[in-house]
């Protein structure tokens, strides 16, 4: 897999069945606004599971997660404010989560979920 939007998209629809299948309710893929983007938001149990999709072909340039930088987490949490706002869902709790897709040269693939990959610490602001 060459194309890198073509890896992105596939990987985000193999995240969503892995998280339904770990109990997930996937409420949205792809959700954005003026704030941001957001590639899956989901469910589980009484929390609201913001999660960003990385998907990569190589660790040569380092793991998939670690390109969820702090200025890609301030727009995850301020888009996920948002979301939160506009649905009427600032009574929940929220958790962010990173899911990270690593395809080999067969298209093989290993997913990792990184619950609590970070935290929203009330100073980005909406």
């Amino acid at each position: 897999m060459g194309n890198n939007k073509i890896l992105g998209a596939f990987g985000e629809s193999m995240a969503s069945a892995y998280l339904t299948e770990c109990g997930y309710r996937v409420l949205e893929r792809n959700f954005s606004c003026k704030a941001g983007e957001i590639d899956i938001i989901a469910i589980q149990g009484d929390t609201v599971v913001f999660i960003e999709v990385k998907s990569r072909s190589s660790v040569k340039y380092g793991q998939p997660s670690e390109a969820v930088s702090i200025p890609k987490q301030r727009k995850i949490v301020k888009t996920a404010l948002y979301y939160m706002q506009k649905n009427k869902l600032l009574d929940y709790m929220c958790r962010f989560d990173v899911i990270e897709i690593l395809f080999d040269e067969e298209n093989n693939q290993q997913i990792n979920l990184i619950k609590d990959a970070f935290q929203y610490s009330g100073k980005y602001g909406y």
